[in-house]
């Protein structure tokens, strides 16, 4: 029998003021770092992942995790009792990149200010036309 007695992931994990939405870096697409950052402490269940990342739809959550499981970073398992239980886990190829993510958060968190002004400069000369 699995212990399956784990910490809920936070709600606001990645709230829209996470340097972790900055990042300038992609490692695979846009929602593929914080979906690895969910799986850091252990498997998960895709309702799981949704409560962090609400604001992805399911379907392209759903496109996310298939992208890391077929560039090997994510393992799904499916368990086959009577609902047919899905977790998803880092692989060792996906717990590789946990520094690489750490070290490109403490960098947006780090130029925070620079990133948001930049940001709003490119939309003000957007508009501007």
């Amino acid at each position: 029998m699995r212990d399956v007695t784990r910490k809920p992931l936070p709600a606001d994990m990645f709230d829209e003021l996470c340097p972790s939405s900055l990042t300038p870096f992609r490692f695979g697409d846009k929602w593929a770092p914080l979906v690895i950052r969910c799986l850091e402490d252990g498997p998960r269940r895709f309702s799981e992942l949704r409560v962090p990342l609400r604001r992805v739809t399911p379907k392209v959550l759903t496109a996310s995790l298939r992208a890391l499981e077929r560039d090997g970073f994510v393992e799904r398992t499916v368990y086959p009792d009577a609902l047919q239980r899905v977790e998803y886990a880092l692989t060792p190829l996906g717990r590789s990149l946990l520094g690489q993510i750490a070290l490109a958060c403490a960098w947006a968190e780090e130029h925070w200010e620079e990133l948001l002004d930049a940001r709003e400069a490119y939309e003000e000369r957007r508009q501007a036309g």
